[in-house]
């Protein structure tokens, strides 16, 4: 199969497509499923790349993981059921070998968290991106808990090796948002003694939150805090097992939902999306951009609201200025949101976004150069971006960089870019959103 794929200008859009299964619920499900005792359910779990590395670190840690796939598609990303047999607290065993992580800097994170509590030695790694992302951001705060940690170029990067450890309780401010560093803490003050307090800058998405609530473990919020109570050693408190059906992951849903505002004529339903508030910054964002977008069936999913959202292609958007306090709630829809921002009227501003930097491409570096590339007018910043709207966007040869949320914002672009658009790099895009190329075809025709 070749990596690189033609796309050209689309007349609509119009059908009903069911987005992949959420990845970050998909990743969360196995790891805290795997810490539980007793038999977990997790239907329509997520088969890209990055949940798959999840899957196969916890089976190296001897979690038995069986996949039940249904009769009824064929498809990878859909209708897959995992049956999983909790070790409980402290019943994960030492890896025979190093643990490979992939690209899923999710994966690494938060197991670093669970691993730093349990006691025996283990190495995490990952492919050549996912080395070069920066882990001082959970290593040191882990340190200050009591592990013992370590890892490449003075605590860096990776790999990582862990010698597992009785953990102490902290009191910490993270410097960044990020749901995978607090993540990572509420995990590690899963085996610390007393309870561990995270404070953000900004909300981040609280998946971990939910589900661990709904285990049964002893976690409260208040406001940007998170205070999370120890489970009290070998002989404590063990967590509940989880039943949980995935929704549609809203960062995968995006990108659609984009496109039909953009191509004229379009009419799109997207079925079965989560719409954790945490994480929907992005309909905010283009409402006020004035894209036509209704929530219909909103409702409760496993702890999560789901919706299935509409969108035409008979809005005109206009341009907006996207601050720090915004990007935490849009972190992964940035790419998409720039194509937004250069088929809209005036110049949009995104600021605050330096932790753009550092995913899994320079996602500010290459949207900028992708953008000119295509014709649009693009002032790049240290954090963040400058786009000019009402481009006349023009076919050109795009580079994804290995990032799957690039290849998928150019493939979107191209749609409403004249002339033909050559994407290279496109295999990134199975890291979460296998099927995307031919749900695009569908409903374009």
């Amino acid at each position: 199969m070749s990596d690189r794929i033609e796309l050209k200008r689309a007349k609509k859009l119009k059908g009903r497509i069911v987005p992949p299964p959420d990845k970050s619920i998909s990743h969360r499900a196995i790891m805290l499923a795997a810490i539980a005792k007793g038999k977990s359910i997790v239907k329509n779990f997520l088969t890209a790349e990055d949940p798959l590395s999840t899957m196969n670190a916890f089976r190296k840690l001897g979690v038995e993981i069986t996949e039940a796939r249904s009769q009824k598609s064929e498809v990878r990303s859909k209708n897959l059921k995992l049956i999983i047999k909790g070790k409980g607290f402290y019943g994960l065993k030492e890896p025979f070998d190093v643990i490979d992580c992939g690209n899923s800097g999710t994966t690494v994170r938060l197991l670093s968290g669970i691993l730093a509590g349990n006691p025996f030695f283990s190495v995490l790694t990952g492919d050549n991106s996912l080395k070069q992302r920066p882990m001082a951001r959970v290593i040191n705060p882990l340190k200050e808990m009591g592990a013992e940690i370590s890892a490449r170029d003075s605590d860096k990067y990776l790999p990582i090796a862990i010698k597992g450890r009785k953990l102490k309780a902290i009191d910490y401010t993270m410097p960044v948002a990020s749901a995978q560093v607090k993540s990572c803490l509420m995990l590690a003050g899963l085996y610390a003694d007393g309870t561990t307090t995270i404070t953000e800058p900004q909300k981040s998405r609280d998946h971990t939150e939910r589900m661990l609530k709904s285990m049964g473990a002893d976690i409260d919020t208040d406001g940007l805090k998170v205070r999370v109570k120890g489970l009290g050693g070998p002989s404590g408190k063990e967590l509940n097992p989880l039943d949980i059906t995935v929704p549609g992951d809203f960062s995968s849903a995006a990108f659609f939902i984009i496109a039909a505002l953009l191509v004229e004529s379009s009419d799109v339903m997207i079925k079965n999306v989560g719409i954790n508030p945490t994480r929907t910054g992005l309909l905010d964002v283009l409402r006020s951009m004035g894209g036509e977008i209704r929530l219909l069936n909103v409702r409760d999913v496993s702890g999560e609201p789901v919706a299935d959202i509409h969108c035409k292609g008979a809005s005109v958007l206009r341009a907006v200025n996207i601050t720090q306090e915004n990007i935490p709630a849009l972190i992964d829809e940035f790419p998409i949101l720039c194509i937004a921002a250069a088929k809209a009227n005036g110049i949009t501003t995104i600021r605050g976004a330096e932790e753009l930097r550092v995913k899994e491409s320079d996602r500010i570096k290459a949207m900028a150069e992708g953008l000119r590339k295509m014709g649009a007018e693009v002032e790049e910043f240290k954090d963040g971006l400058s786009i000019k709207g009402n481009a006349r966007l023009k076919g050109a040869v795009i580079e994804s960089y290995g990032d799957h949320r690039i290849a998928m914002a150019f493939s979107i672009a191209a749609l409403v870019a004249s002339g033909t658009t050559k994407i290279n790099g496109i295999s990134a895009v199975n890291i979460s959103f296998p099927g995307f190329y031919k749900m695009l075809g569908r409903i374009s025709g």
